[in-house]
């Protein structure tokens, strides 16, 4: 992938228009198109995102009217990507950036045509399914040729090379080293695989990117243009900006919250980073140190629940779980991590003797502590009256509670706005001039309160409505297009300001753009997805995923924390090269069920989803990784600072996060998986915080006063205690005994709902290969046994001590955790008798208070 850098300018500052070409290099396309050509883009765009809306929408059912199935829509969808991309990205780097040359009309043509072969010729193609047409096998290959193509300018090279290496590896299979051939695989069977089926470039991912990433990154952009992005700035700076270290501090929840609605690390980096990096250097922070806060504070915005990186999205279909679960077990880490980043600002503004910046009025006390506290009473008994007030509609009203508490929303609004107007508009500031004191606290975030409310409706939709991810962003949305429409007139309104035909068309335009804008955010990831598609592709067809098993067996020694390890560093290693969307699809694929399988073989049963969470972890962490670190790159322009030395630092900054997936893997506690209670649950967050604070002071080498050497190895220790406390009591007492097959059924009655079912099951695979593991199934509701292991996809018979497993059902927990038919359950693990782990936690803060007091003695010598 091109990098807008110069390694030979020590340096580099980037002006503000530099810095979007590079947003747009690298998300919405470098090419700007002007007069008519222009407006054709636009209208593209915009017909996408009319598009997208109409189908996540329930006209199409109301009216009878574009009704598309699932494999239609994923065509259209990549149709437009497709298209977009070779009109909005760039053949070359010389390349003009203002007109489109005519080969690449006619590639988009050509492109756009292949990718919607499927949609134009459905009903043919599933009445002959497997047996392509040499006119199927044409578009085929030039729907192969042309997708890489256009995934080459908009991503680079990497995951093209990734792709043909994968297309190579299913035709010359036969002539592969023997550990990896497979059987001769003819152009038809291929080509139909890859292209005229949904196991390919139309697979899961791409239907992913169609049905829920799409309404996401539309809701972002949406409330971005809004003005929701600049609200959570300038927020961040009144509220943080006079602490020590303020900006720091500010950059960091200003990137949080930006993260809340945007799932992309250089555009968080350019929206908060123009106006928090340079604050952070006048202060008196360094400029590689502030550049790598805003980079480090950036890529964790995509961990951030609820609008997490493209990537969480797929989480759903390749864990079978629903996305409300996937914010439920992301939640805790994003929130550590974020912690932890505050605490390593607070750290490097206490060695540096860095102050914040200056109020201009400062209320007493009693006065700040009585507005505080009226503020979060009022949120929270407003908080109270939404939940239980929309739980009583819904049961009085029944179905039309949906349109009582629309009206309701509605009229929120409204208030909220009129409320806004009581205050100035909040301005963009100029990051190029001093800012001498910091805007009041009170007038600023009361200035755009009405900005939350999408985001709570997108919220209530997904964890309290339990609707679909697809549903909640698709109301969501609808809630945003109509605050874009009428945000302006009714504030012109409410300010008695006359005219509002002008804030009319201003609404308009201000909608225009962000479905434009989301539209072009999306043209990289839905052509990721196509591409990253090729090679899920390849792996079915040609079961090189179990070649993958034995390859990582055979290097880690079938070591769990080695085979993490090797992870770890492939997704760093791809994602030099690959978007973290690409980066998170290949890995998971190729590696996850790695991990899973011969983790249970160890007997260590990891749930699916910590490895997908480890393997998104990593995969972002390759945004700040030198050398190529795209959003340490961004940051660094801000800055005015070399981007290698930027890097290193922010990665420095994020060994925080990386520690979290090793963590989680071995304490899925930390993922609020098999929380007792809310003592409990209460304890995992406190000890999770203080763990990764305790592990944040090593690594910056200050605690209290300065870390003597054997001061940081103790608060390594202290820290791993922390988070994983279980882990000295095991050594004691172990975790679970095992228990013969004939206990399974009483266990499964008995058990509450959501307990998790450690079953050891034998048996032999389609290889003729004895297999022998441990398999963590989570027991839905109580019920009769049957019942309950049937939902988990189990159909069971009982034969002497064990029992035989005569069913599988396709898609269930048990098929994903690759039980097969045939197998034998022939032991239960029962948690042990023992004193619960976090007593352990006891030693653990005696020894961190001791090492607190021996500083806290020596800082005040």
């Amino acid at each position: 992938m091109a990098l807008p850098h110069d390694h030979e300018t020590a340096s580099p500052s980037l002006s503000r228009e530099q810095l979007q070409q590079m947003v747009a290099e690298a998300d919405t396309g470098g090419r700007s198109p002007q007069g008519v050509i222009g407006r054709f883009v636009m209208l593209t765009a915009l017909a996408w995102s009319l598009f997208q809306l109409w189908i996540a929408s329930p006209l199409p059912f109301t009216f009878g009217i574009g009704v598309l199935n699932t494999t239609e829509s994923r065509a259209v969808h990549l149709a437009f990507a497709v298209f977009l991309g070779f009109l909005l990205f760039p053949a070359f780097k010389r390349s003009s950036r203002r007109q489109i040359p005519v080969a690449d009309w006619v590639l988009a043509v050509v492109g756009a045509f292949c990718a919607g072969y499927l949609y134009v010729f459905y009903d043919a193609l599933s009445g002959r399914p497997g047996l392509p047409t040499p006119q199927d096998l044409v578009v085929a290959v030039l729907g192969l040729l042309t997708l890489l193509e256009a995934t080459r300018r908009a991503l680079g090279m990497p995951l093209v090379i990734m792709a043909v290496v994968f297309i190579g590896y299913i035709f010359l299979g036969p002539y592969m080293p023997e550990m990896i051939a497979h059987q001769a695989i003819s152009l038809n069977k291929g080509m139909s695989h890859l292209w005229l089926t949904t196991e390919g470039v139309y697979g899961v991912a791409l239907g992913v990117s169609t049905s829920f990433i799409f309404l996401f990154v539309l809701f972002g952009a949406l409330l971005e243009t809004a003005g929701a992005g600049n609200y959570f700035i300038q927020s961040a700076i009144s509220l943080l900006g006079g602490l020590r270290g303020g900006p720091a501090k500010a950059a960091v929840l200003a990137s949080a919250a930006t993260g809340v609605i945007s799932g992309s690390s250089i555009a968080n980096v350019v929206t908060t980073g123009t106006f928090t990096i340079p604050l952070m250097k006048r202060v008196g922070y360094r400029p590689d140190k502030a550049g790598a806060v805003e980079s480090a504070a950036s890529v964790d915005g995509q961990i951030m629940p609820p609008v997490m990186g493209a990537a969480a999205f797929l989480m759903v279909e390749y864990v079978g779980i629903p996305y409300s679960e996937v914010v439920k077990h992301a939640i805790l880490p994003a929130l550590i991590s974020y912690i932890a980043l505050f605490y390593i600002v607070h750290l490097e503004a206490v060695k540096a003797g860095i102050q914040g910046i200056p109020r201009t009025h400062i209320a007493p006390w009693r006065q700040r502590l009585i507005s505080t506290g009226m503020t979060i009473s009022g949120l929270i008994i407003l908080a109270a009256i939404v939940y239980y007030g929309f739980g009583w509609i819904k049961t009085v009203a029944g179905d039309a509670s949906v349109l009582i508490a629309a009206l309701l929303l509605g009229l929120t609004y409204v208030g909220l706005l009129k409320f806004s107007t009581r205050y100035p508009e909040l301005q963009m500031d100029d990051p190029e001039q001093p800012l001498e004191a910091l805007p009041d606290i009170g007038p600023t975030l009361k200035s755009g309160l009405y900005f939350l409310l999408p985001v709570v409706a997108l919220i209530w939709n997904l964890m309290v409505e339990q609707l679909s991810p697809a549903t909640s962003a698709f109301w969501a949305t609808i809630f945003l297009i109509f605050i874009l429409l009428t945000q302006r007139p009714l504030t012109a309104w409410f300010r008695g300001q006359g005219d509002l035909a002008a804030p009319l068309r201003r609404g308009a335009c201000d909608l225009l753009g962000g479905l434009v804008t989301g539209a072009r955010n999306m043209i990289s990831i839905g052509l990721a997805t196509a591409a990253a598609g090729i090679i899920v592709g390849t792996v079915t067809l040609t079961g090189v995923g179990l070649v993958m098993t034995e390859f990582v067996e055979l290097i880690s020694g079938g070591n769990l924390f080695i085979m993490l390890i090797m992870v770890a560093v492939i997704c760093l290693i791809l994602g030099m090269g690959l978007p973290t969307t690409a980066n998170y699809i290949v890995v998971s694929t190729l590696m996850a069920p790695v991990v899973v399988e011969l983790g249970a073989q160890s007997g260590l049963l990891v749930p699916l989803i910590a490895v997908h969470l480890f393997v998104f972890y990593f995969g972002l962490m390759a945004d700040v990784t030198p050398p190529v670190g795209l959003a340490s790159y961004a940051a660094a322009g801000i800055a005015r600072t070399d981007p290698i030395k930027t890097g290193v630092t922010a990665f420095g900054y994020s060994i925080r996060t990386a520690v979290l997936p090793f963590m989680f893997i071995f304490n899925t506690q930390l993922l609020l998986i098999d929380i007792g209670g809310p003592v409990q649950l209460a304890i995992t967050i406190a000890s999770a915080i203080a763990a990764n604070l305790v592990f944040v002071a090593a690594t910056q080498g200050w605690f209290l006063a300065r870390n003597r050497w054997y001061e940081t190895l103790a608060l390594l220790v202290i820290a791993f205690s922390l988070f994983r406390p279980g882990f000295w009591m095991d050594l004691w007492i172990p975790p679970y005994t095992l228990e013969p097959a004939g206990r399974v059924m009483a266990v499964v009655e008995e058990a509450p709902a959501e307990h998790p079912l450690r079953l050891w099951i034998e048996g032999e695979d389609l290889d003729g290969r004895l297999i022998s593991k441990g398999v963590l199934l989570t027991l839905g509701k109580p019920g009769p046994a049957p019942a309950r292991l049937q939902e988990t996809g189990l159909r069971t018979l009982v034969n002497g001590d064990r029992l035989d497993i005569i069913a599988v059902r396709f898609g269930s927990q048990a098929d994903r955790m690759g039980v097969g038919q045939g197998y034998s359950i022939t032991g239960l693990e029962v948690p042990n008798d023992r004193p619960a782990p976090e007593w352990m936690l006891l030693p653990t803060l005696l020894a961190l208070g001791l090492l607190m007091l021996a500083q806290s003695r020596r800082r005040e010598d």
